[in-house]
C-alpha cells in the first residue's frame, strides 16, 4: 500500500456491520481504526461510513456522538468518504424512513421501496446477489471501481432506495423489479447500496482500491 503512515477510519455509530467492514479493510492490508473520536476521524486518510438498520437511528447516533459536523468537514477537505448501504443513504438530504435530515453530502432523497412496481411483484427487503451495471464511461467512474467488471454481482440488503437529485451522481444501477441506484459519487464522496464486505473477492477489491486511493498523495476521485 502507498502512504505507510495513513489509516482508514471506520465511523463507529454502533451499526451492525461495523466490525465486518473493519475486518474486510484489514484483510486488504489497511490500518483500519473503528472510532467515534472526531480528531481521529479528521486525521484519517479516508473514512468508511457503514450502516445497517434505520436512518433516524443512525443519524441520532451520529448527532449524539457529535460526529455530523466532523464528517462534513472531513468531506470538505477532499479526502475520500465511502458510505455503505445505510451509510450511503445517510449521505443524502433526507429519507422517508425517518424525520431527521441526513448529512446532505449528496443532494437527493431516500425513498421506500414498494412491493409492486408497474404490475411487477418483488420481495421487500431486497436481499441477495444482483448484477451491477455501470452507466458511466470508465473515465467517469471513481477509481475504486476501475477494475470492477460490468455486471459483477454484489450482495444487497435494503428496503429503501436512493434517488439523487442529479442523474450525474448515479454511477451504477441494478435491476430489481425497477432500476435501483447501486453506486453514487459526487467528487470525493462515494456510496454503494450493496455491501462490499459481504461480496467476496469483488467486494474486497473495492475496499483495496479505496485504501490505495485514500493513501495516494495525489489521489483524484476519477480514474
Amino acid at each position: 500500500m502507498s502512504g505507510e503512515n495513513g489509516y482508514i477510519a471506520v465511523v463507529n455509530h454502533t451499526a451492525a456491520n461495523i466490525h465486518s467492514v473493519d475486518k474486510a479493510l484489514r484483510r486488504v492490508g489497511a490500518d483500519a481504526r473503528v472510532t467515534a473520536d472526531a480528531d481521529e476521524l479528521m486525521g484519517a486518510s479516508g473514512i468508511v461510513l457503514p450502516g445497517v438498520g434505520a436512518s433516524d437511528a443512525a443519524m441520532r447516533a451520529l448527532l449524539r456522538l457529535d460526529l455530523v459536523d466532523p464528517i462534513k468537514k472531513f468531506a470538505a477537505t477532499g479526502k475520500p468518504v465511502l458510505g455503505v448501504c445505510l451509510g450511503m443513504q445517510v449521505l443524502f438530504d433526507s429519507s422517508e424512513e425517518g424525520e431527521l435530515p441526513g448529512l446532505g453530502l449528496i443532494p437527493g432523497i431516500v425513498r421506500e421501496m414498494q412491493p409492486n412496481v408497474d404490475g411487477i411483484s418483488r420481495k421487500i427487503p431486497h436481499m441477495g446477489w444482483n448484477a451491477v451495471q455501470f452507466i458511466r464511461t470508465r473515465e467517469e467512474v471513481p477509481q475504486i471501481f476501475a477494475e470492477t467488471p460490468q455486471d459483477a454481482h454484489f450482495y444487497f440488503v435494503h428496503s429503501y432506495e436512493c434517488i439523487p437529485a442529479s442523474e450525474d451522481d448515479v454511477i451504477a444501477v441494478t435491476e430489481y423489479g425497477s432500476t435501483i441506484c447501486a453506486v453514487v459519487a459526487r467528487d470525493n464522496v462515494i456510496g454503494t447500496q450493496f455491501h462490499p464486505e459481504k461480496s467476496q473477492d469483488r467486494g474486497l477489491d473495492i475496499y483495496r482500491k479505496f485504501v490505495d486511493f485514500s493513501l495516494s498523495p495525489s489521489s483524484t476521485a476519477m480514474v
